[in-house]
């Protein structure tokens, strides 16, 4: 009977995991205001799905929302330069930047293609590894194995290659001053070539 009972129990709490992971997986709901600022601006650069199709804009999608939330209010304070960026942030408010940053990491991350092969593998070297003679830090070492980030540290996988090099040298210029300083020696101890391999590499991570 005892037995019956725990069964039935242990039946009754994977239906509710059951259940909750469905409910975390469904679209976030966003105000009327949000979607239409995600409609009239966001879909513009970066896809209504946050998929951009354009190399020169990130993806948006399955990024995390504290990341995403630190960014636009950088973008909007003038913390983080950028023209197109800095208009489109410039009125949001605190609760518009939430429900931005919840809807576009609700999003599922598309699949993903590897770029030039032999290149990534240099770049996967450099990712998990680093470069022990000039100093450069494994990516994975802040980024995790899969390039997923953290609350603090964006999500890499999957982004477009042209847009990781660009942030790359940005932070090598010093022109990005925004995020962990940490970058800064990182990206100005990475060759092209190594810059060039980390970013085909990340591309191609799902």
């Amino acid at each position: 009977m005892r037995k019956k009972f725990q069964g039935s129990l242990l039946m009754a709490l994977a239906g509710i995991s059951v259940a909750t992971m469905a409910q975390s997986a469904r679209p976030v709901a966003v105000p009327r205001h949000v979607q239409d600022i995600i409609t009239g601006r966001c879909a513009l650069c970066h896809g209504p799905e946050g998929e951009s199709a354009s190399a020169v804009y990130p993806r948006l999608a399955a990024q995390h929302p504290d990341y995403l939330q630190k960014q636009l209010r950088d973008f909007r304070d003038g913390r983080r330069v950028s023209d197109p960026m800095s208009e489109m942030a410039k009125d949001l408010k605190d609760d518009d930047i939430a429900a931005l940053a919840a809807f576009f990491a609700s999003r599922k991350a598309g699949a993903r293609q590897p770029g030039d092969v032999e290149l990534a593998n240099v770049g996967k070297y450099i990712f998990n590894r680093g470069n022990g003679y000039s100093g450069v830090a494994a990516c994975a070492s802040c980024h995790g194995a899969k390039g997923y980030g953290t609350e603090q540290l964006p999500r890499l996988a999957g982004q477009h290659p042209a847009y990781v090099e660009t942030q790359l040298k940005e932070f090598n210029k010093r022109a990005r001053t925004n995020d962990n300083a940490i970058m800064h020696s990182i990206a100005s101890k990475l060759t092209e070539l190594e810059t060039r391999a980390v970013s085909v590499y990340i591309g191609g991570l799902e």
